[in-house]
């Protein structure tokens, strides 16, 4: 069917939205609490705390855009149009939190940190909660979706492949970072390299989202029966359990991915001591995660979308488990686990936004209501929160265990890094394995749903 056929550059266009959402998205889970720590100058402590606090205007802005995008309608679409109304004010704020302006006091420091950074979480929902959306919009079909979300995470782990091989070198370079600078003349080239590095990637971000929407289509449109109910709405996806659940895993599985990646530039400048091992391990496992999206295919023909991510998950939780037992000195073994690790994980993005999309199915077939940015968009505040959590309680371990930014570390600060690293997440990893043995859909009932709403359009 017409409805159920993506084309290839329409693919490849709408990977390189989630390219251009991740120059930040990767920055902000791999750097953003080291900069404001041993750049900024901001406690850790205060820090967490400020990240998971935005997580209250994310409750209230998540489901509000959700809620917006719904109802927009222009000869453009209902999701596309944002993708070009916020592409530069996304590249703007974004540059803005690195930007590192003169200021005096820490007070002052600590006011631009949380404007700037609830600026950029708001930027961030007014343009990917449409951008998900959009997925679900593009095709009634789960295979052709699940295709296309495995071109998705190609695209964003490929950006996230970008930022891991070359932030660090990039921010050396522009910044003009020497192994004989020291004290407050490094971190204010640390700071330089940061900024300029980020205005490169804020342009990147701008054209890439400006070619998503030039090259993309929405083909579904909403029942025109519903009912168009904002509590309506609300109450439909409280009532969809394979949404409950997928909402749930949301939180485990990027409390886990923030806690970890937050850690791993402390891991390897305190624990292991090279700084530039953390480049090595962003690219290897950078490269190990693009194929592991690449081969979504291969698994998905073999299992079903949900015992691919139990098993999935459960292999990454072991494997980030088992670098608590790794000693410093066997950085090769580091590596080793963790393309291990990275690869196995790879599919389960591109599986979780195609389940998203059965969930959106599932409550147009089950309720004869279909809010795709709304179950888009609430799954998105899910994500946000347990990236929050994930760095929260990164900051609050090691502020407890006495880390200070920029000096040698007590045995017990260095214990809190490598719990940090993997211990904590391999737990929120298991524990997501877990929930996913609770969604309700297997293959056969997303295909009779899908023949369903089938025959209802064409009726």
């Amino acid at each position: 069917m017409k409805e159920n056929s993506i084309k290839l550059t329409e693919k490849v266009g709408y990977a390189l939205g989630d390219t251009a959402s991740n120059f930040f998205f990767q920055t902000f889970n791999l750097f953003l609490l080291y900069y404001y720590t041993d750049i900024f100058g901001l406690p850790a402590v205060w820090v967490g705390s400020m990240m998971l606090a935005a997580r209250l205007w994310d409750a209230v802005s998540d489901p509000l855009m959700g809620v917006i995008a719904d109802r927009t309608k222009t000869r453009w679409g209902r999701y596309r149009p944002y993708l070009l109304w916020m592409s530069i004010p996304y590249g703007i704020v974004g540059f803005l939190v690195f930007a590192n302006p003169d200021l005096d006091t820490m007070a002052q420091k600590k006011i631009y940190a949380a404007v700037t950074y609830l600026m950029m979480m708001t930027a961030y929902t007014a343009i990917n909660i449409p951008y998900s959306a959009l997925m679900g919009v593009m095709s009634r079909s789960s295979d052709e979706r699940t295709t296309l979300s495995t071109f998705r995470f190609v695209g964003a782990f490929s950006g996230a492949l970008v930022i891991s091989a070359c932030a660090l070198p990039l921010k050396n370079y522009l910044g003009g970072v020497t192994e004989d600078l020291q004290g407050a003349a490094l971190v204010q080239a640390e700071a330089t390299g940061f900024r300029l590095t980020m205005l490169l990637f804020a342009i990147a971000s701008i054209i890439f989202f400006v070619i998503t929407f030039a090259t993309t289509r929405e083909r579904i449109d909403p029942p025109k029966s519903e009912n168009a109910s904002i509590f309506r709405d609300f109450k439909i996806l409280l009532q969809n359990r394979p949404w409950v659940v997928m909402w749930i895993a949301a939180i485990l599985t990027l409390t886990n991915t923030a806690v970890r990646n937050g850690a791993i530039i402390y891991y390897f400048k305190y624990f292991v001591g090279s700084e530039t091992q953390a480049t090595y391990f962003y690219t290897t496992g950078g490269i190990a995660m693009v194929l592991g999206v690449a081969s979504t295919k291969l698994f998905t023909a073999r299992w079903s979308k949900k015992n691919l991510m139990i098993v999935l998950s459960t292999l990454n939780a072991i494997c980030i488990l088992v670098f608590f037992f790794i000693p410093k000195e066997q950085v090769w073994l580091m590596h080793i686990v963790n393309a291990v690790g990275t690869f196995v994980v790879g599919p389960t993005p591109a599986l979780v936004w195609a389940l998203y999309s059965d969930t959106a199915d599932y409550a147009e077939w089950k309720f004869k209501r279909r809010a795709t940015a709304l179950t888009f968009s609430s799954a998105m505040f899910a994500q946000k929160l347990g990236l929050a959590l994930g760095a929260g309680m990164a900051g609050w371990i090691l502020s407890y265990l006495g880390f200070v930014a920029n000096q040698a570390q007590t045995d017990e600060a260095i214990l809190g890094i490598r719990l940090i690293f993997s211990v904590i997440p391999a737990v929120f990893a298991f524990a997501n394995a877990g929930v996913m043995l609770l969604y309700p859909l297997n293959e056969a009932k997303v295909a009779e749903i899908e023949a369903d709403l089938q025959a209802r359009t064409a009726e």
